[in-house]
């Protein structure tokens, strides 16, 4: 009984020091931002964002490469400050948010891609299709304390996705030639995390 009690407590002694260096933190919605710009008319960008979102950031500091991300956004949130364009945006000729309320990305692997930068592969779900994708991140930023006393961290991650991708299909011809929506689409997320 003695030997059995001596090896639990070396497995629990040997499992602290990596627990010590894992560290759960949650996304703050309310300090961070999911951006997006594309194309318009061929002449010039229009950007907008995703004002509802939600997650959580796995950080193993011993193994950066060990550590995790998931996000959720509302696309109903999308925001270009144009009333009637959102309303399309949220239509069935673009994200269809009626059917398809939310997009997510939930990581599969992490890569070191030079002094505090990482490459973060995952898989974005939207419109009810999902596709891997790999966001370049910068960070996360050193630890850092809040007035109120809780303990924050930032990062910023951009990508880019072809929307044809993920049926977002719908577009116009131009009389000038071309048409009125870009393919591609830049994502931009500054995100500010709260340790647990």
């Amino acid at each position: 009984m003695k030997r059995i009690i001596t090896s639990i407590a070396a497995v629990v002694a040997l499992s602290l020091p990596l627990a010590a260096f894992a560290s759960t933190w949650s996304i703050d919605p309310e300090h961070s931002n999911i951006g997006f710009k594309v194309r318009h008319l061929m002449i010039s960008n229009v950007k907008g964002t995703f004002d509802k979102n939600s997650g959580t950031v796995d950080i193993n500091e011993k193994d950066i490469t060990k550590s995790k991300v998931e996000v959720t956004i509302d696309t109903d949130s999308i925001n270009t400050n144009v009333k009637k364009r959102d309303e399309h945006l949220r239509s069935a000729d673009f994200f269809d948010v009626a059917k398809f309320p939310t997009m997510t990305f939930v990581s599969k692997k992490v890569a070191k891609a030079g002094k505090d930068k990482l490459k973060v592969t995952g898989d974005l779900s939207l419109h009810g299709v999902t596709r891997q994708v790999v966001l370049d991140v910068e960070g996360p930023s050193l630890e850092s304390k809040d007035p109120m006393g809780k303990i924050r961290r930032g990062a910023t991650a951009t990508t880019r996705i072809n929307r044809k991708d993920f049926g977002l299909v719908w577009n116009k011809a131009l009389e000038t030639g071309g048409v009125a929506v870009g393919e591609e689409v830049t994502i931009t997320l500054e995100i500010e995390m709260i340790k647990q």
